[in-house]
């Protein structure tokens, strides 16, 4: 060996290491152990138990979260309505079929002094709805005081498979208040006026 050479510590083999254990120290490790095993065969029954009962616990409140958080959005719907239109000049329109009439609405467009404002396009379920006696508010907007032209346009088919089409203008008063306007529509088999104004 030269003299830069150095012999290195001998490392203790695994079977010397638990030479060294006392016979006390492994009677414990050995009860440890059985205590794990006992603990382990026994605690799934017990811990499926408290599972359940976590995710029961867990569901209840995400269900009272979730009518929170939609009774919260419903008043925030409210309050930004009142900000948006104040009662002095908000309008709005709504929509309603004659009872009994064949003709399919396919839509209807409003204009208010010249002015787009609404096109509605109805779906099977939403007409459905409209001829078991349903309404639809189709616009909600501001309008001052005073006298305004209300136009409808009412897009459709007939009982034969014809289309249909109709407009017809309107006078309206706003006072200062709010105004519900309601248009009740028909077609030209019914023997009712295509549309009839109503304050609602």
């Amino acid at each position: 060996m030269t003299r830069h050479e150095h012999s290195a510590p001998a490392l203790p083999t695994p079977t010397s290491a638990l030479a060294r254990l006392t016979s006390a120290t492994l009677a414990r490790l050995r009860v440890l152990a059985l205590g794990l095993l006992l603990g382990m065969a026994t605690s799934p029954a017990w811990s499926q138990d408290s599972d359940r009962q976590q995710m029961k616990g867990l569901d209840e409140q995400v269900q009272e979260i979730k009518s929170d958080v939609l009774d919260i959005a419903a008043e925030l719907s409210l309050l930004e309505e009142k900000l948006l239109y104040p009662s002095g000049t908000q309008v709005a329109v709504f929509v309603a079929l004659a009872q009994g009439d064949p003709m399919r609405l396919d839509a209807v467009q409003i204009r208010i002094d010249g002015q787009p404002v609404a096109h509605y396009i109805y779906s099977f379920k939403e007409l459905d709805a409209l001829r078991r006696g349903g309404v639809q508010r189709i616009y909600v907007g501001n309008l001052p005081t005073g006298e305004h032209q209300l136009e409808v346009r009412i897009d459709g088919k007939l009982e034969g498979g014809s289309d249909y089409t109709h407009s017809e203008q309107l006078r309206i008063r706003k006072e200062v208040a709010p105004k519900l306007v309601g248009l009740t529509l028909a077609g030209p088999g019914s023997g009712r006026p295509p549309v009839t104004l109503g304050d609602w």
